[in-house]
């Protein structure tokens, strides 16, 4: 292969997170809601019957499937699917930052407006219960913030010949940071809290 074609190919490239293509890809909504005369968050409370995560509290989102057009319609149809609702009462949705977990996952976070007077129809197989809790409470107060350590073990099969110290080798380590938020006897954590926090965040 030859300099220009080499030059050529890397021009052409648009830059992504290494490895994205093995990811699972979803995106989630936060959404807002005007009630009386105050900003409230909606969450959700994910059925018992889930496979993953039962019972606990989330944003609308899920998967981006192919025919999505973008993260966002992903975001928005996953709301309208969850909640019960039409797109048309969603409004305002604009992108927050993305997430890349050490799990494999890019989560794209946006916010929005739900404009809907009308009582919201759950898709019971998804969505155990919906509540909503005043934006002040989350402006008025920070997260608690606890560290979970990640630790490195490599497979019976690492061929441990092939690198500088064998069995000893030196691995790096890391922790993640899992964000709580306490309301009312709801408790809001992992990705949810992160993502409203970093929200909350942007608004001060």
């Amino acid at each position: 292969m030859d300099l220009e074609s080499i030059t050529n190919k890397i021009k052409d490239h648009t830059p992504a997170v290494l490895g994205h293509k093995q990811f699972m890809k979803s995106a989630v909504l936060l959404p807002l809601i005007q009630k009386t005369d105050e900003l409230h968050v909606l969450f959700e409370v994910r059925s018992e019957t889930m496979r993953r995560q039962p019972g606990e509290i989330c944003f609308p989102g899920g998967r981006i499937d192919p025919q999505d057009k973008d993260p966002q319609s992903a975001a928005i149809r996953e709301t309208t699917e969850e909640l019960g609702i039409s797109e048309t009462k969603i409004s305002d949705v604009s992108p927050l930052d993305y997430l890349v977990t050490p799990f494999g996952m890019i989560v794209y976070t946006h916010a929005g407006l739900i404009n809907t007077d009308e009582q919201f129809n759950p898709n019971l197989s998804e969505v155990e219960e919906i509540f909503t809790v005043p934006l002040s409470f989350f402006l008025e107060r920070d997260p608690e913030i606890y560290h979970v350590n990640l630790q490195v073990k490599p497979d019976k099969t690492f061929p441990f010949d092939l690198v500088p110290g064998g069995e000893n080798y030196n691995w790096r380590t890391s922790h993640i940071d899992e964000y709580f938020y306490i309301y009312g006897g709801k408790v809001i954590w992992g990705l949810t809290a992160r993502i409203l926090a970093h929200f909350v965040e942007l608004m001060r």
